[in-house]
């Protein structure tokens, strides 16, 4: 018997600007362009967000 892992596309990354969690045990982050807040909260533990630049990939 044979099966074969399809080989996927590589995903293109660009930097973009997310919204982080300030609080070290959390790993909360957002995309800027899905916030409607100037100074986010945390979704997952309530504590303040800061920017950052992170890989991801386009959408």
């Amino acid at each position: 018997m044979y099966f074969s892992k399809r080989s996927t596309e590589p995903l293109e990354l660009i930097q973009t600007s997310v919204w982080m969690c300030c609080d070290t045990t959390c790993y909360g982050w957002m995309r800027e362009k899905f916030s409607f807040d100037k100074q986010p909260l945390c979704p997952l533990c309530t504590s303040n967000m800061e920017k950052k630049l992170k890989m991801l990939p386009v959408l």
